[in-house]
């Protein structure tokens, strides 16, 4: 039988001294004391001392073994992980009615006076290369910054520069230098079952490195609209703000996942937080390095969840696939021979489960590379080797008004259908490989006014363009705010 070591606790036994002597007092002064009664009390007393033991102290040992603990993993891994800062000039300008003529005649113009100040944010990072010092973390927690330092868990504080980013799938790789850094041994998410022990590691709100444990809650979660590509891992470790970019580590210490986001309808943490898989990060993270960005390929088809009632109208037993709903003109399905109603069930042996399956592993391939596709059509299972086409950027007629607005499509609004006094040139497309897209411009804004001049059209863009100028200065309304916009 195993024998279990307890600290006698001090307190209870005071609590049993003062206990018994509070109850002589009463049974005498009411004439009830007796042997009898107080072999009674003191029987009681014991059973007491020994519960409130138990429950004041944890054992020592058990069986002579000492407790298992994670500070021994935990020693290992923590100076993997660092905290990130970010430093960024936002540009903002001072008017608050920037589209009302009556107000811009007392704020110098309709873009106001522009200012700037200064905005920084937390994060955290791992350490996947020391030799080269690269780490990784999300593209969310770099976005936009002018300066990105990291700290170590030694204290040290490095400078780091940017290698790249994905932002469809929010993963970034910067680096630092690579002098007497230790990396994270990198382990195998496809290889997690639900249930398994996992530990979170970052720098919550900006307190320093925490850990928190938890289990696996579920694996392959997708739908959240977080981020285009999406197979997450969900746990219930506690990841708050300034979790981002951090590790999440099984109890062998190994890097299985990176921490992005938590489901937190009141605004604090309700164990449901979600993590990109390190298998999906490895493959993007060695394209960032080698290119600066993901070159992703384009199979070229539309497709839908596989439902039972599909199964039955397309005369096949499985209910797990994804439903080739059309095929794009000049795509690599297309010349490959796939179909309209084809079911595609594995890419590369790997089994396709639905729709959104289909898009995050075709999401891992690089352009030109070739995988093959397995399939059901009129009851046969088929497969095809395909040819990835690379993803073309939107063709914009951005370029046509300056190199710097190369990958964007411009429109005029229509009057009919924008607000009152609304005047300027819609974003309609933008790629996010573009100058433009770098600096900050997105799909929806509203430019209306470049280089301080007035927009109208795309014709006043046009002639407010300085090519020679070392700079392009937009001014945009992006929902109900106003900023400025520098592309170099």
């Amino acid at each position: 039988m195993s024998q279990v070591r307890f600290k006698p606790s001090q307190q209870a036994l005071n609590w049993r001294q003062m206990n018994h002597q509070t109850e002589k007092q009463k049974s005498m002064s009411s004439g009830l004391f007796s042997p009898r009664r107080s072999m009674t009390v003191g029987l009681f007393c014991l059973i007491v001392m020994a519960v409130s033991s138990a429950r004041a102290t944890l054992p020592l040992a058990v069986d002579d073994a000492p407790l298992p603990s994670l500070a021994p993993m935990l020693e290992r891994v923590l100076p993997a992980v660092v905290n990130i800062n970010t430093q960024s000039r936002v540009t903002q300008r001072q008017s608050p009615f920037p589209a009302d003529p009556f107000f811009e005649k007392f704020f110098g113009g309709p873009q106001g006076q522009p200012r700037e100040r200064s905005v920084s944010s937390l994060g955290s990072g791992v350490i996947i290369d020391a030799d080269n010092g690269y780490v990784i973390t999300n593209s969310h927690v770099i976005a936009g910054a002018d300066q990105i330092s990291v700290r170590l868990n030694d204290g040290r504080i490095l400078e780091a520069t940017l290698v790249g980013k994905d932002e469809d799938a929010d993963i970034a790789v910067i680096s630092v230098p690579s002098e007497d850094l230790q990396h994270i041994e990198l382990g195998d998410s496809d290889a997690l079952r639900v249930g398994d022990f996992v530990v979170a590691i970052g720098n919550p709100f900006g307190l320093g490195q925490t850990a928190t444990s938890g289990i696996i809650s579920a694996l392959g979660r997708s739908g959240l609209n977080i981020e285009d590509y999406e197979d997450f891992i969900q746990t219930d470790a506690s990841i708050n703000q300034g979790n981002s970019g951090g590790a999440l580590v099984n109890l062998r210490g190994e890097l299985v996942g990176i921490n992005t986001a938590i489901l937190a309808p009141g605004g604090g943490n309700i164990g449901i937080g979600f993590a990109i898989p390190i298998n999906m990060a490895k493959v993007l993270t060695r394209q960032i390095i080698e290119y600066g960005e993901v070159r992703r390929g384009r199979l070229g088809v539309i497709a839908q969840n596989l439902n039972p009632e599909l199964s039955e109208a397309l005369g096949i037993e499985t209910t797990e696939g994804a439903v080739i709903a059309q095929v794009m003109p000049d795509s690599a399905a297309l010349a490959a021979g796939l179909k309209e109603g084809d079911v595609v069930i594995a890419v590369d042996d790997r089994a396709i489960v639905d729709a959104s399956g289909l898009r995050n592993m075709i999401g891992l391939y690089r352009a030109d590379d070739e995988v093959t596709v397995k399939f059901i059509r009129d009851a046969e299972e088929l497969s095809l080797k395909i040819r990835l086409k690379p993803i073309d950027p939107p063709k914009g007629q951005g370029a046509t008004l300056s190199k710097r607005l190369e990958g964007a499509r411009l429109e005029d609004i229509d009057d009919q259908d924008g607000p009152a006094g609304e005047r300027g040139v819609r974003v309609v497309e933008i790629a996010q490989n573009s100058q433009a897209f770098a600096a900050g411009l997105r799909e929806g804004d509203l430019i209306i006014s470049v280089n301080k001049q007035p927009v109208y059209g795309l014709k006043d863009v046009e002639n407010a363009v300085g090519e020679g100028d070392t700079m392009m200065l937009l001014n945009v309304i992006r929902g109900n705010s106003g900023l400025f916009i520098v592309i170099r």
